[in-house]
């Protein structure tokens, strides 16, 4: 695949969802109910998941009795999440570089790295941009990413990956501040090859993006239990913005 928005092919590939049919829905789960508690949002609040793939996250808090939306890029894991919509959980295809809605939500979550893949860096700001058009006053955006220091140290250059017979074969390096991975495997006697690409974008990043668009960072964490952040240990940068105006 040579495409400069790798991600527009790749997310609707169903080889893209073999690859991580891992995810541990436990761990979700105990991340949603943690968030949940240290916001205190109330039962009526109005929620965005933001690239929300096939909807855990968003399946996760609905449960908790929020109304809940979730967006994302990939037709085909929004037909799968609106398996689970109901009247107070709905989906819809979108990209989060486009505005959606306006002073609307009380909260907008981005989780597990659903940020940063963007050719243009400046796409990341109006991702920001968006989700302050979107939220009301004295609400808050929650951003889940990888911590940049730690990925980069530990980056493993190469590894296989077996799911239901098929071997992903994976390289990783990093070129102009860039994690580019190449996935190649081999499916139905067809040889395949996919690259992803992620900024390695770090809480100085994020706090830039936010500042021009009136978001101010109340809290920094470092793990789904919400231990404080270490950038030397922590595997995930966890940050919570809330709109000033």
């Amino acid at each position: 695949m040579e495409n400069a928005e790798w991600f527009k092919d790749w997310f609707n590939s169903p080889y893209y969802h073999l690859l991580y049919n891992n995810r541990d829905e436990n761990e979700a789960n105990y991340f949603i109910n943690n968030l949940c508690n240290y916001l205190t949002l109330n039962k009526n609040s109005k929620l965005w998941d933001l690239a929300c793939g096939k909807g855990r996250y968003s399946i996760a808090l609905n449960k908790k009795g929020f109304e809940v939306v979730g967006t994302d890029l990939s037709k085909k894991s929004i037909i799968e999440a609106n398996k689970h919509s109901n009247p107070t959980l709905d989906f819809f295809v979108h990209d989060m570089r486009t505005p959606f809605r306006s002073n609307y939500f009380d909260t907008v979550f981005n989780l597990f790295t659903s940020i940063g893949y963007f050719v243009n860096f400046n796409d990341n700001f109006l991702v920001f941009k968006n989700v302050a058009q979107a939220l009301k006053a004295n609400s808050f955006f929650v951003i889940d990413f990888f911590n940049a220091k730690k990925v980069s140290e530990i980056l493993k250059p190469y590894y296989i990956e077996d799911r239901d017979n098929i071997k992903f074969i994976i390289h990783k390096q990093i070129i102009n501040n860039t994690i580019n991975k190449r996935i190649e495997f081999t499916a139905d006697n067809k040889n395949y090859f996919f690259e992803e690409t992620v900024s390695v974008l770090t809480k100085a990043n994020f706090e830039m993006f936010a500042n021009a668009c009136n978001l101010k960072l109340v809290k920094t964490f470092g793990n789904y239990s919400l231990d404080e952040f270490n950038e030397d240990t922590s595997d995930r940068l966890i940050l919570i913005f809330k709109k000033t105006i």
